[in-house]
């Protein structure tokens, strides 16, 4: 029988039953049963004393253990059997930790007891965030620039940023005239971003560094840095002239050549052999070229005649050839002089697309004046009279079938005009147009567009629903982000 309530019990150390025992010795003692834990509400991650934030989402093992261990050392004079979470609403900056010990007590017996620890969740902003909130507080950064009228690398380059997610650190991304300013709050983020801009794009870097302040006693330096990234002044459809001893470096092709993508080296094809080659940033660093033509100089032409060409015979030492394109020879006019008999002859790598009456952009050499070392040096009848660069559709028609749509990186910009919006629209439809670059880039599928189930052969390339995304909404509560499953 228990020797305090004489209920007959199996025999045991204290000759007490189980109610008497936790009445008499409470084995939680001394354990606290109410806590607080600091979280940040910018980065959404916890303090993990003294001064390590870490990430945690709700119900983790992670949160788990940052939470056992602000009562670890109570924890230390009972053993412990089992710790879980109990649900609580994630709005409430409430965590209840359900704990399970076991202690040794009077005469040997051993009791079991189950209690819980409640966490009150407050917010703090981490010193990462207040650096963040203050933006001028930085220790970095990266200065790209690139000495050109377009924007398409520049738009390229921020996809890639968004999708390799390399501007979760910056402190500041400030857009000015030509080019973009990524701060820091340490040199090691800033040279990652280097790294990652050379292994992306042409480019060439330097960096230098200025004293802020020095402590004599400790020998302690404070250096702001600053790397300058200058990316190589060549875009995609640019036409360029290539200095002889490059030309003939890659496999004899003709200097005048068509940049048909920047991605980390750039990708030149000869219009009137469909040779390619491919420049790295060191070698055009070595023979630096220049674009002959501005992209607002393109001038529309129409197809008059074409014809395909085939098996056209490699010349001596010639490199690889495309096979994507189809070399054509095409008699074309310009729109503006329909009412004229003047027509000018032209060998293009557009065979694939082209077809009689069609309107295409191109440049007109024979009828202006070439500002280039290169092409000054050049036998005129090595000169084409017409380089066609790209195939001509309606573009509102493009607009409002286009059900895709970009993410944008949070930037301090002045604002668009009209030249950078028209820009961006170039950049999208060069996406549609070359699916290489469309790989390296996330698209989202837009639901403000209907899709359509049609699909007009003749119109545009468009992108199809297989290589877009779904744009997901995730909300994230107060307490940590989206986590496991919530468990009763």
């Amino acid at each position: 029988l228990c020797c305090q309530c004489g209920v007959p019990i199996p025999p045991n150390p204290a000759n007490m039953c189980v109610g008497c025992l936790r009445a008499q010795v409470d084995i939680t003692e001394g354990i606290p049963k109410q806590g607080t834990l600091h979280f940040c509400k910018q980065c959404e991650r916890y303090l993990q004393p003294p001064g390590t934030w870490i990430q945690c989402s709700l119900e983790s093992r992670e949160l788990l253990a940052l939470c056992l261990k602000k009562i670890k050392a109570s924890l230390s004079k009972v053993r412990l059997i089992d710790a879980g979470f109990i649900w609580t609403e994630p709005h409430s900056k409430r965590l209840k930790l359900k704990l399970t010990v076991q202690k040794e007590v009077i005469n040997g017996a051993v009791l079991q007891q189950v209690f819980v620890v409640e966490y009150i969740v407050q917010s703090q902003m981490c010193e990462d965030c207040h650096r963040i909130e203050a933006k001028d507080f930085w220790k970095a950064v990266v200065q790209v620039r690139q000495k050109t009228l377009h924007k398409k690398t520049f738009y390229y380059l921020e996809q890639l940023i968004l999708k390799h997610k390399l501007h979760q650190n910056t402190l500041r991304i400030k857009e000015i005239h030509d080019g973009l300013d990524f701060y820091y709050s340490s040199k090691q983020q800033a040279q990652k971003m280097v790294d990652f801009l050379q292994c992306t794009v042409p480019s060439r870097s330097k960096s230098s560094q200025r004293l802020i302040s020095h402590d004599i006693h400790s020998n302690v330096y404070n250096y702001k840095s600053t790397f300058s990234v200058e990316i190589v002044p060549i875009c995609k459809d640019n036409v360029v002239c290539l200095s002889p001893k490059l030309a003939q470096s890659l496999g004899n092709m003709s200097q005048i050549c068509v940049c048909i993508r920047v991605t980390s080296t750039i990708h030149l094809i000869d219009p009137s052999t469909l040779q390619i080659a491919e420049i790295d940033g060191n070698t055009y660093w070595r023979h630096p070229f220049n674009s002959l033509f501005h992209p607002k100089q393109l001038e529309e032409f129409i197809i008059m005649d074409i014809n395909r060409v085939q098996g056209k015979k490699k010349g001596a030492g010639a490199g690889a050839r495309s096979n994507k394109h189809t070399l054509a020879e095409a008699w074309v006019q310009k729109t503006s002089e329909l009412n004229t008999d003047h027509q000018y002859f032209c060998c293009t790598h557009l065979g694939h697309i082209l077809n009689p009456g069609d309107l295409v952009l191109g440049f007109d050499l024979a009828n202006c004046n070439l500002n280039d070392e290169f092409a000054n040096k050049m036998n005129p009848h090595n000169i084409p009279d017409v380089v066609l660069i790209k195939k001509s559709y309606d573009r509102t028609k493009r607009q409002r079938r286009r059900n895709w749509k970009l993410k944008e990186l949070e930037r301090d910009r002045e604002g668009m005009d009209t030249d950078d919006e028209r820009q961006y629209q170039d950049f999208l439809e060069d996406l549609e147009e070359d699916e290489a670059i469309r790989k390296n880039v996330n698209i989202y599928r837009s639901a403000d567009v209907p899709v359509e189930s049609d699909t007009d052969d003749d119109g545009p390339p468009q992108i199809s629903l297989a290589e877009m995304l779904e744009d997901l909404h995730i909300s994230q509560d107060a307490t940590g982000g989206e986590g496991a499953n919530m468990m009763t």
